[in-house]
């Protein structure tokens, strides 16, 4: 580990600040790595788990037990107990849902038949449970392999192991689109850090049922030094996380104490202020539709000519069907009717071909946002009002330029089956837009035999089922 007061330069001349007031100070010195798709993801991810030497530190929202991990690795709980039987340190922090949030997706709670099938297993890493305030959930999804020490490596992203994994290609049904970053580097200790504040804080670790295979006084000690660089990307770590889940304000290595009884939006501030400083191009993936702050912010930036790009699942989820049916809602659609109205803006799809030659949209479940070919936010935060203002959340942002715009290239390859390495943000943002209207025309038409998976969507239909 080096000593905290190391990092690489930062250059200061980019044009899209950073947050200065959350708990992770931006970083230089990082190596990063986006990883699309949940096989090349989990693939990795799995890789770093059989090469770690001391630890395996995991946070989870959703999971299923019987999730299969690439290459015939079992199920993620296969994969930690073999961990533990090499001697590693393995610990999971679990999300448990209140009764407002339990429709939320499938969570393993820490129920007694939970705590009946890892004693079934033999299952010795350790875990413990941790609520979030009324609605929400702890909604983070990092990977930390080998905390404090010199092979230290973080993951940080929006995969849940649920669905079946996917590769590139999308060709088959019932495949989702997502993405996790890989960050070695000084950054990756502030994944250490949160990791550290959750585990010792968990709102579970004192009643029954609220630990597995440890006693619930343990605490973890924080980071004291930062890995060492790795890289030369410039990296920040931010969060959302809602008053009252967290009160120790203990310093990251080389930061300052943050008043996290207070809650935390670096995520949030983040994105408007990359959207408000957005020259030429916004590329997004979400799961959700931009929220009212964030549409407005979209459309100040059409008005200065810069061209947008979002990419949203094209079966809408149901809860917008119902929307479109409440007067109230009425306001929440208009806005990104109001960025349809702009032409350099396109809301899109992604649909691959089916065994039966058909096309099906692929699920978005992304969380991303690129712009200007120079800063891009990889995590867990979706743009509906729930990850914005009150779940527990985790992104990495990054400024570089070969990194973001080998990103854009690589997404662009796979959603519009041409190589965009050739353009600047600009064109691939028209050369996208373009595609996707062309896709949208000829499946209308019936005809399926396409360029790539975009396909625009209605933005004024939105919320309504635009399968064809």
């Amino acid at each position: 580990m080096g000593q905290h007061n190391a990092p690489a330069t930062i250059e200061t001349a980019q044009h899209i600040p950073f947050i200065t007031h959350g708990s992770y100070p931006r970083r230089g010195g990082n190596l990063f790595s986006p990883l699309v798709d949940s096989g090349p993801a989990f693939r990795r991810i799995c890789e770093a788990v059989e090469q770690a030497q001391h630890s395996v530190w995991i946070t989870v929202t959703f999971i299923a037990t019987d999730f299969q991990m690439p290459d015939g690795r079992g199920s993620i709980f296969d994969v930690l107990d073999r961990a533990v039987e090499r001697g590693l340190d393995v610990r999971v922090m679990f999300w448990r849902p209140n009764p407002e949030s339990s429709g939320y997706g499938q969570a393993f709670a820490g129920t007694r038949a939970d705590f009946d099938l890892l004693a079934a297993r033999g299952s010795r890493f350790l875990a413990r449970w941790d609520r979030a305030p009324l609605a929400y959930c702890h909604h983070q999804k990092s990977w930390l392999i080998d905390a404090g020490r010199s092979s230290e490596t973080a993951f940080v992203g929006g995969i849940n192991p649920t669905f079946a994994v996917v590769e590139p290609g999308h060709t088959g049904e019932g495949q989702r689109h997502d993405i996790y970053a890989e960050i070695t580097g000084p950054s990756a200790t502030d994944v250490h850090h949160n990791f550290v504040q959750r585990w010792n804080e968990a709102s579970e670790r004192n009643v029954a049922l609220g630990g597995w295979g440890h006693d619930s006084d343990e605490r973890l000690p924080f980071p004291t030094d930062l890995s060492d660089a790795r890289g030369n990307s410039v990296v920040q770590i931010q969060r959302n996380v809602h008053a009252g889940c967290y009160r120790d304000p203990h310093a990251t290595p080389g930061g300052s104490a943050y008043h996290i009884v207070d809650g935390e939006r670096s995520i949030t501030d983040q994105y408007l202020l990359a959207i408000n400083t957005a020259c030429r191009s916004i590329y997004l993936e979400n799961q959700a539709l931009p929220v009212p702050e964030i549409a407005y912010a979209l459309e100040d930036a059409l008005k200065r000519g810069v061209h947008v790009v979002l990419l949203v699942p094209g079966e809408p989820e149901e809860y917008l069907a119902l929307w479109r049916q409440r007067p109230e809602r009425k306001p929440f659609f208009e806005r990104l009717e109001a960025l349809g109205r702009y032409e350099h803006f396109t809301v899109t799809g992604i649909a691959g071909q089916t065994q039966s030659g058909s096309r099906k949209y692929v699920y978005v479940h992304a969380k991303i946002m690129l712009v200007d070919d120079a800063w891009a936010t990889i995590g867990s935060c979706n743009l509906h009002a729930n990850s914005l203002f009150g779940h527990s959340e985790m992104n990495a942002a990054v400024w570089d330029r070969d990194v973001v715009r080998a990103l854009r290239c690589q997404l662009l390859l796979e959603h519009l089956g041409q190589d965009t390495e050739h353009l600047d943000d600009q064109m691939a943002m028209q050369l996208y837009q373009r595609i996707a209207h062309e896709n949208a025309a000829r499946w209308k038409a019936g005809d399926v035999d396409w360029q790539g998976l975009a396909c625009s969507l209605n933005p004024a239909m939105y919320g309504e089922s635009q399968a064809r």
